[in-house]
């Protein structure tokens, strides 16, 4: 293998490992602290020149060497806390002075700062809603979603937003579902930097039968669906952390998970019949109470016995899957 490409491939597994560490928050990495190191990869790119032209063995171990202790040090270096909050934060003038007197109002604007980054949306609830099925849609990136218990109300969602991005709650009515459609909207809060993401809190109501389709490119998402009539729940992500708990309130349920780089966790009850479908590449399987019948095909004793059944299907790069009962 050449010593540029072997570079280049060591750089981006640089890139992309912060990028999910951030993404499931392990670490806060600041990439500006990183930036002002830049000459660093000057020099890299003229050791791989000059070790390249000379096809020295011992020259390509020397540049790459170099290369890993510098991005280990860049990593420990972008993990501390900047000392001012912008990234041009060093053309600041030193004998600027801010003094808040008053603690009180201080604290009176931080609750009024909080109050404004707080959206709540909501959809009433009308009794023909629970003769037909509803349609929850919900898409977005670098957000924790979390089903926060029941409601009066169709359904209710409390953003608490940590930046700036745009949500909307739309319903749409059809002769046999209601669709409600969550959605955050703005390409560029994909990823998470560091500072967090948003927080999303829902509250459904128990009468509706739910199907639940969910896209979330990266972020966490914690569901539980035991005391719900949850017909379907089918989850399309990247790099992203999902637990979810189903019920056994309808005689069938279905699970359909593609996902990236993932953890996934589900429960299943115990009563309920269960087969489990997988196509996972190199992912990390742990199936607690299930047979193996063939290559990527398990299920539960009880399966062909019980009247309530949960069909799984999972379908990942490189994940970690575990199903468990409860």
């Amino acid at each position: 293998m050449k010593l540029d490409r072997l570079i280049w491939g060591i750089l981006l597994l640089f890139i992309g490992g912060v990028l999910l560490l951030e993404n499931f928050n392990v670490i806060t990495f600041y990439w500006r602290n990183v930036w002002h190191f830049w000459p660093v990869f000057l020099i890299i790119a003229g050791l791989n020149i000059l070790f390249n032209k000379n096809n020295s063995q011992t020259g390509s171990i020397i540049s790459i060497g170099v290369l890993v202790i510098t991005l280990s040090f860049l990593f420990v270096k972008g993990q501390e806390r900047p000392e001012r909050g912008n990234w041009f934060g060093n053309k600041y003038k030193n004998d600027v002075d801010i003094t808040i007197d008053d603690d009180n109002d201080n604290d009176t604007d931080n609750d009024e700062d909080t109050v404004r980054n707080n959206l709540n949306f909501s959809e009433a609830f009308n009794a023909i809603d629970s003769t037909k099925k509803t349609i929850l849609n919900i898409s977005g990136g670098g957000i924790s979603f979390n089903l926060d218990g029941e409601t009066s109300d169709l359904i209710n969602a409390e953003v608490k937003k940590k930046r700036h991005s745009n949500f909307s709650l739309v319903k749409q009515l059809t002769d046999s579902a209601t669709v409600l459609n969550f959605k955050m909207d703005g390409k560029n809060n994909k990823w998470n930097f560091g500072d967090g993401g948003n927080d999303v809190d829902f509250k459904l109501n128990k009468a509706p039968n739910w199907d639940i389709n969910m896209k979330l490119g990266a972020g966490e998402a914690d569901f539980d669906f035991e005391h719900y009539k949850v017909r379907s729940f089918r989850f399309d992500g990247g790099a992203a952390s999902l637990e979810i708990k189903m019920g056994d309130l309808l005689p069938i349920a279905d699970v359909v998970v593609k996902s990236g780089v993932a953890d996934v966790k589900i429960k299943i009850p115990t009563n309920s019949g269960c087969r489990i479908k997988t196509k996972t590449g190199l992912s990390a399987k742990d199936f607690s109470g299930f047979e193996k019948l063939s290559d990527g095909v398990y299920e539960t004793s009880n399966y062909k016995t019980s009247t309530k059944k949960i069909f799984i299907n999972l379908d990942g790069g490189l994940s970690n899957f575990e199903v468990s009962r409860y």
